[in-house]
């Protein structure tokens, strides 16, 4: 049977957020840096004008996913998002093997947002006549192919560091505060986003479309089909926000109802949005083009002078939408440290909770640090392609977990059920793990390192201070 602690509403957290909340939250999450940034990067290392196939095939995974976490987040609404899932249904250790590969999801997720953010302050604050000097806007270390780790000269990317101590000072302040400062960083990101979209159209050169499909070049995942694999795999990351979403749980007014709600209204709004961009993206500018931080801002500026007064805003827009995201990445780290704390996984310091704010404010500063050093320190696809194999993972993760609790407590109350069980969670979990395979080994050996240090961790700390021990 689920733990009593997993469905109650103790632990210090508040609910105080409602169905609005969350969709607002969940757009804040998803809309970012997988918009602003890896879509330009994924067409012209990837796939090409065909990247809109990739968004397509990655939605249709995350609407099979998000259906298996509305299932469990009305079931067991608590802080944690997988964690908190696992631990209820399959024990402590496997639990902390999920836990510890979704701090690694958050972690470089918040990270590699931030360097995407650094990238569109510079370039904004460059049109402003405004240069920060080179050996702050760049990280520490670069990852070559054939080449390895090598160092850059740059001292750090201060910038990706000041967002994420703005952005967890502004989550100390507390969760609601940090809510309404989202949904007007929402609507803002959005309206750019529309205007992109409906100014963007009138500039699309369709010989840009050819090939839609470019020819592989004869490696795996450098363009064909194999390339849309591969960049399937990659802007994977762009939806991670539903499942940051999941861990607002504990803190959500009628979790039962407003979770499903939440997850899946902003995960179908958003694949709406970035199919759209992406079309008009490559449509407007050659994908070859595109391998830049700020691809969107090319468009524009690339549009020649009528577009000239638009820029600006897309580049506000990208900061302010891009703030929003590591906003509620941080919150979700946050939740995960709290919770994972709270069953003696981690040192309880991180499951205290500030008696004013109700917010676990140890983990909040921990979370900005950690954050702050792989943020300034390493390269942004390094980044963005741990943060996509720990999303597939978690995702893969779910819906087996959902075959599971229906096999092992069929009698337990679900006030949202996935239809057409077990076809959705086999075919979600398959989506997942076909395009984890499709990542390089490289980002597999990194993987595999992180899980490694994970199990130390908890064999030689964990399982002797657990809260079941």
């Amino acid at each position: 049977m689920l733990r009593e602690a997993d469905t109650s509403d103790g632990g210090g957290l508040k609910r105080t957020l409602s169905a609005t909340n969350l969709v607002t939250l969940g757009i804040g999450a998803i809309v970012g840096t997988g918009i602003f940034v890896v879509t330009g990067q994924a067409a012209a290392q990837y796939a090409g004008p065909a990247l809109t196939i990739s968004f397509l095939i990655s939605a249709f995974g995350c609407v099979l996913a998000g259906l298996c976490y509305a299932e469990f987040s009305a079931m067991i609404p608590v802080s944690g998002s997988v964690y908190s899932y696992s631990y209820a249904t399959v024990g402590e250790l496997l639990a902390w093997f999920i836990g510890w590969d979704l701090i690694l999801e958050y972690l470089f997720a918040v990270s590699s947002v931030a360097v995407g953010w650094s990238g569109y302050a510079c370039n904004l604050l460059s049109g402003w006549g405004l240069e920060l000097p080179p050996h702050l806007i760049q990280p520490t270390f670069d990852h070559v192919s054939g080449a390895g780790w090598v160092l850059t000269g740059s001292i750090i990317n201060f910038p990706a560091v000041f967002i994420i101590a703005l952005v967890s000072s502004l989550l100390l302040a507390g969760v609601k505060q940090s809510t309404r400062i989202n949904t007007i960083i929402v609507v803002v990101k959005v309206s750019v986003i529309l205007l992109f979209i409906g100014f963007g159209m009138s500039y699309i050169d369709t010989s840009n479309y050819h090939p839609y499909i470019p020819e592989n070049t004869g490696s795996f995942g450098s363009f064909g089909w194999s390339g849309i694999l591969r960049a399937t795999a990659v802007v994977f990351f762009a939806y991670l926000g539903f499942d940051a979403l999941s861990t607002a749980a504990q803190e959500t007014r009628n979790p039962q109802k407003n979770m499903p709600k939440g997850i899946l209204i902003s995960l179908l709004i958003c694949a709406v949005l970035y199919v759209a961009v992406t079309a008009v993206l490559t449509g407007m500018v050659n994908y070859r083009e595109l391998n830049v931080d700020a691809p969107i801002a090319l468009a524009i500026d690339r549009a020649g002078e009528n577009l000239l007064w638009l820029s600006p805003f897309i580049k506000i827009g990208a900061i302010a939408g891009i703030s929003s995201v590591i906003l509620v990445m941080t919150y979700g780290l946050t939740r995960i440290y709290y919770a994972i704390a709270h069953d003696g996984l981690l040192p309880r310091m991180f499951a205290k909770v500030n008696a004013k704010t109700g917010v676990p404010q140890n983990a909040t500063i921990f979370a900005c640090i950690g954050c702050s050093l792989v943020a300034g320190l390493f390269p942004l696809h390094v980044l963005v392609e741990m943060v996509s194999i720990g999303t597939l993972m978690a995702f893969a993760i779910v819906c087996i977990s959902v075959l599971v609790l229906r096999k092992t407590q069929p009698d337990l109350k679900r006030p949202f059920r996935v239809p057409f069980v077990p076809w959705i969670p086999l075919l979600g979990a398959g989506v997942c793990i076909l395009q984890m395979v499709s990542l390089p080994w490289s980002t597999w050996l990194r993987l595999i390192i992180w899980t490694a240090v994970g199990l130390a961790i908890y064999f030689c700390y964990g399982i002797r201070r657990s809260r079941l021990s």
